[in-house]
């Protein structure tokens, strides 16, 4: 099949111009993976309370679960055949990569898949919060793991990026309280890390960092895990990346973009540069 149709990403709407600020990491994941496949496709903005009656237009289930086990409706969300969307609608990151490469082998950067070492594992007081993955079949069992670890790693992270995160004034109220619901807090002030705590939340994070740093160190050529050969491990990494780009603080930024002689910042740059058109 060439890639010759024109695809319809449903990416989370945040602060205007979307272009600018989108963040959210997994549907830069599908972004990137689509870019990388060189698929034509357009973005249809989502505002934050509209996602779960997108995803139900669509046919689509809410893909995981909160704590309290009510759905949780969340993007990306990928329409092949916009003239059937209902039918044709892909409402996971790692299904969409899935079907890129099944669909359009050879094309664009090549193997979004390639055979490599992941060998990747959070800190072991971390590991028991790694949800076990429910992808029995999927052919790329090594990446799904993968991302596993790297989500968590990330995602216990994110209180650091928490107050750098933006939505439109007519919906922040509604997205703001909406986070809150779902841990559990009564203030958004509540999120806020400062101080002695803020530096060792981010020795946390850099130290959990650590072994992913390793595997993009393992071939000098660099930026990739692979070298030269992009994959979509390192576009699981660099969709969170994104999301960092967008929410700490600058100089906050910097520093993370310059520890481990500065890999993390070289992923994100030429992930940006090659893959990081917004359509």
């Amino acid at each position: 099949m060439e890639p010759d149709a024109t695809f319809v990403l449903y990416d989370i709407a945040s602060l205007k111009p979307y272009t600018k600020n989108s963040g959210a990491p997994n549907p830069w994941k599908a972004r990137y993976a689509l870019n990388f496949k060189g698929v034509p496709y357009r973005t249809e903005w989502v505002l934050m309370p509209d996602i779960g009656k997108v995803r139900k237009s669509l046919g689509l289930p809410a893909c995981r679960k909160f704590a309290d086990g009510t759905d949780f409706y969340t993007l990306p969300v990928l329409v092949t055949d916009p003239k059937n969307p209902s039918s044709s609608a892909i409402g996971d990151s790692f299904d969409i990569a899935n079907y890129l490469e099944k669909t359009f082998p050879g094309a664009g950067a090549g193997d979004l898949f390639p055979e490599q070492k992941l060998d990747y594992e959070l800190p072991a007081h971390f590991q028991s919060l790694v949800p076990l993955s429910e992808r029995d079949d999927d052919l790329h069992a090594d990446y799904v793991k993968f991302q596993a670890n790297v989500d968590m790693a990330f995602s216990v992270h994110t209180q650091l990026a928490a107050h750098g995160m933006r939505w439109d004034p007519e919906v922040e109220e509604a997205v703001r309280a909406e986070f809150l619901r779902r841990i559990g807090k009564k203030s958004w002030d509540e999120l806020a890390v400062e101080g002695e705590a803020r530096e060792q939340l981010k020795a946390s994070f850099k130290a959990t960092l650590g072994g992913l740093a390793a595997l993009l160190q393992r071939d000098p050529s660099g930026p990739f895990m692979l070298g030269a050969q992009p994959s979509y491990a390192d576009i699981i990494v660099g969709g969170w990346l994104r999301m960092m780009w967008k929410a700490l603080p600058t100089s906050e930024w910097e520093e993370l973009t310059g520890w481990y002689d500065g890999v993390f910042g070289k992923l994100h740059a030429a992930l940006q540069e090659r893959f990081g058109e917004m359509k």
